[in-house]
């Protein structure tokens, strides 16, 4: 089973020397996109020989990083691609639970979350970074017949085969949103799987206006609307496959 490791950056030279070796020490095959970063990031990417990288000329966004990494993935006829963060909120040697949660072969999506289970060491989290993870959850739950404890975790494990059925354009943060709402409705079998809930910044900023709680809450609305009126890619599926499974 050939999976790939893909870490979006965007000026992180700070962390990523450190989580670049740990993601080292777990997996062969490891993609950073390099999203227009303006700091150190391309000098460190240098000293990694072998290292996939794809570099932005300019900042496009979270959600086209991910993007790019799964076609790139695609095109190297890769069967699995696990995204994991720079900034050390996701730790690298939890790599190997997403890999025996992929041979299990019984999900296409494998998210992690940091709510089904709590770690003794687990951050709090930001008050308003939960009340929005918390909201949209629940609303995806509601509408999508899923059983998410954490949309907004992007440390995943993506079967490509199954990603091929998406149309993924949604280039910003609120690609979780546009990314649930196709994978549901491709009928893609869907797993969490606990990880550590770590803040190291909690002032960390968005950009793009979305520092603003209520702002950013109004954006991903407004992304998830636009979604559900989009034509689906592919028939829905039973509610039932969709909502899959859950390691928690």
């Amino acid at each position: 089973m050939r999976h790939l490791i893909a870490m979006p950056v965007y000026n992180e030279a700070r962390h990523l020397e450190r989580v670049l070796r740990k993601v080292k020490e777990v997996a062969r095959d490891v993609l950073v996109v390099d999203d227009g970063s303006t700091d150190a990031t391309p000098a460190i990417l240098a000293q990694f020989p072998g290292l996939r990288v794809i570099r932005h000329g300019e900042n496009l966004g979270y959600g086209q990083s991910v993007i790019d990494a799964l076609r790139f993935a695609d095109r190297k006829r890769y069967e699995w691609v696990v995204t994991i963060d720079c900034d050390e909120q996701h730790e690298p040697e939890q790599i190997p639970e997403f890999v025996r949660a992929m041979l299990r072969n019984d999900a296409d999506v494998i998210s992690g979350s940091r709510y089904c289970l709590e770690y003794p060491e687990d951050d709090a989290p930001p008050e308003d970074r939960r009340r929005i993870n918390r909201a949209i959850t629940d609303l995806l739950n509601q509408l999508l017949g899923l059983r998410l404890t954490d949309s907004f975790c992007g440390f995943k494990a993506h079967r490509l085969s199954a990603m091929r059925r998406l149309a993924l354009d949604e280039a910003g943060y609120a690609f979780p949103l546009q990314f649930w709402v196709q994978a549901a409705r491709g009928g893609a079998r869907i797993c969490e799987i606990p990880v550590r809930r770590i803040y190291r910044d909690a002032d960390r900023q968005f950009g793009d206006g979305l520092d603003e709680p209520a702002r950013r809450l109004e954006h991903y609305l407004e992304v998830l609307l636009r979604e559900l009126r989009r034509p689906a890619a592919a028939p829905a599926q039973d509610n039932a496959a969709v909502a899959g499974c859950c390691r928690c």
